[in-house]
Parts: structure tokens; C-alpha cells; sequence
């Protein structure tokens, strides 16, 4: 039996980890912890999850790293896992790491593939993406997370879930560190993370300013507007409009690149774009290896040139 972690049924990353899980040929089952866990639980029997438990504590109601650790490893105990999944998120990293560290296991991180046997063998992302590493992966339960975008999530026409609740194992010391408040991102606007079209300035587009454009074509498209790290370095945009490795990974339809060389960080946080439209005037920018599509020019004469014709074509 494989157990997932799963943030979030609805969340499509938690999805690919348990479609990553359906293709080792075991039996899956998922555990969620937080709060409101067992709301979309059932419905993850659509995915092929055969038993949903959902850890049962309101001391796990925020988002406590080793709590949330301590819940699964209460399971595993229970259930004896051959692996435990999760996805490759901040969080789905931070916990599993927090479980690895409780049972004494190594852990697979961002990981494309996975054979079992004794040892196991993986194969996961390295170095932002540049490279892919296989490696063998000793020890038992395996403790795994899903590089974002390896694959997609899945359905498997199946029936609902069954729900089981159970009273996690803690101390005091797992509810040392843990949200205390949230606090809204101004702006409104569309997620990166849910985009499906996401227009992104760099360096080239000179200033805060410069990205009047940017956010003009981003408005006709209704699309996310994002940005390199050089950007959020230079005080430009704030850190949660940055694409890459240190940002937001994002998997658009189509994905417009203005003014960025295409940094390996950064290209490790789009990869999972359908359709990639870069446009640079450098001919030799690295990002063109990657794009589907190239405009070599200047993005302050493209880019409002591209908003022209989409005005026009709207009728404006």
C-alpha cells in the first residue's frame, strides 16, 4: 500500500502525487491533516484513492510543519506504508522532510520516477532542472516527493472514497512553530500558480515602471503578470509575482516572456508551461532553446504592438 499526503483535494499538485502513486501498481490511500481535511476527502476516490484517513485534532487546524509530520507519522505506524508520497510543494517538502527526520530515512525529493525494490531506484530533478540524477533509495517506508508538472494528475473513474478519521500522536514541542496569522497579498488579481496564460518581464524591461506594458497585455490576455528574480532583486515587483525555482512554479497554456534571458532558477519555475513565447533582442538568449515561439526585438516596441492588435481584434 502507498500513502499520500495530500494538501488539498482539489489541489493539482496533491492530484499528480497521487496519480504518481497510482503507476507503482499498490493499493493508494491518502492522508490529510488541517484545516477543513476531510471537506473534498471523499471525492478523491475519483483519482483512485481507495481510503482517505483524515487526521482528527484542532491543534492541527493551522499549518504546523512537525504537527503535520507527526499526524502521518502516526499512520504510518498504524498502516505500515510501503512508500509515503507527497507533492513537491513547500509545504508537501517541509513535511515529509519533518517525517524523514522522525523515522530516520533518507527522502527523494522532487522526483520524476520511482522503481520499487531493495534498494529502490529514483530519478529526480537536480540543480533546478538542468540535470536529472538517478539514484538508489534504501531503507523502509520510502519517502518520496513529486517534482510539480512531472506529470498530470489523473482520474481513474472511480467511485468515493472511504473516509477514515484518526487521533494523531503529539507533544507540545510539534505545535512549536506554526501559523499564527495570515495575511492577504494586495492586488487581487489571478493567481500565478492558476494561470492559464502568464506574462512575465525581466531585467530588460528597465524599471517599475516598465511594466505598464507588461501588465496592459497581461489585461487583455486575463492573464497573471510575473517576473524574474532580477526583477524582485532590484525592488521592481514583489517577491510573490517571481517565477522560478525560489518562486512560484507555474504550468500555463502559454507562458510570455519578456525581456528574461532564461537563468536556469528561472526556467526551473516555468518548465511546466504548455507553450512557451519568449521575446528578447538578444538572438543568443538562452531562453530561445526553450521557446516554442521567438520574437528577437525590443519588448517595448513588441509588446505594445501585440496589445494593439488584440485591441483591435476586441473591438476597442
Amino acid at each position: 500500500m502507498i500513502l499520500v499526503f495530500v494538501e488539498d483535494g482539489r489541489d493539482e499538485l496533491s492530484q499528480q502525487a497521487i496519480a504518481f502513486a497510482r503507476r507503482l501498481g499498490e493499493e493508494v490511500q491518502a492522508v490529510l491533516v488541517g484545516p477543513g481535511a476531510g471537506e473534498h476527502a471523499a471525492g478523491l476516490g475519483a483519482f483512485g484513492v481507495a481510503v482517505a484517513h483524515v487526521a482528527q485534532d484542532e491543534r492541527v487546524g493551522a499549518y504546523a510543519p512537525a504537527a503535520w509530520a507527526g499526524a502521518i507519522v502516526t499512520l504510518v505506524g498504524a498502516l505500515q506504508p510501503v512508500a509515503v508520497i507527497g507533492p513537491g510543494t513547500d509545504r508537501g517538502n517541509e513535511v515529509l522532510a519533518h517525517v524523514a527526520a522522525r523515522l530516520e530515512q533518507p527522502l527523494s525529493a522532487n522526483t520524476t520516477a520511482l522503481t520499487l525494490g531493495s534498494p529502490a531506484a529514483v530519478t529526480r530533478v537536480r540543480w533546478g532542472g538542468s540535470l536529472l540524477e538517478e539514484a538508489e533509495l534504501h531503507g523502509g517506508p520510502l519517502l518520496i516527493t513529486v517534482a510539480p508538472h512531472a506529470l498530470a494528475a489523473e482520474t481513474a473513474n472511480g467511485g468515493q472514497a472511504e473516509v477514515r478519521t484518526f487521533a494523531p500522536t503529539l507533544t507540545e514541542g510539534d505545535l512549536v512553530v506554526r501559523v499564527a496569522e495570515r495575511v492577504a497579498v494586495g492586488g487581487g488579481g489571478i493567481a500565478l500558480a492558476d494561470a492559464d496564460v502568464v506574462v512575465s518581464g525581466g531585467r530588460g524591461v528597465g524599471s517599475a515602471e516598465g511594466f505598464a506594458v507588461i501588465e496592459e497585455l497581461a489585461a487583455l490576455l486575463g492573464a497573471a503578470v510575473g517576473c524574474s528574480r532580477a526583477v524582485t532583486m532590484a525592488g521592481w515587483r514583489p517577491h510573490t509575482d517571481q517565477v522560478g525555482q525560489t518562486g512560484t512554479k507555474i504550468a500555463p497554456e502559454i507562458y510570455i516572456a519578456c525581456g528574461i534571458s532564461g537563468a536556469t532558477q528561472h526556467m526551473a519555475g516555468c518548465k511546466g508551461a504548455k507553450h512557451l513565447l519568449a521575446i528578447n533582442p538578444d538572438a543568443e538568449a538562452s531562453i530561445f532553446a526553450s521557446a516554442d515561439y521567438a520574437v528577437i526585438g525590443d519588448l517595448h516596441e513588441v509588446v505594445p504592438a501585440i496589445s494593439a492588435e488584440l485591441r483591435k481584434a476586441k473591438g476597442q
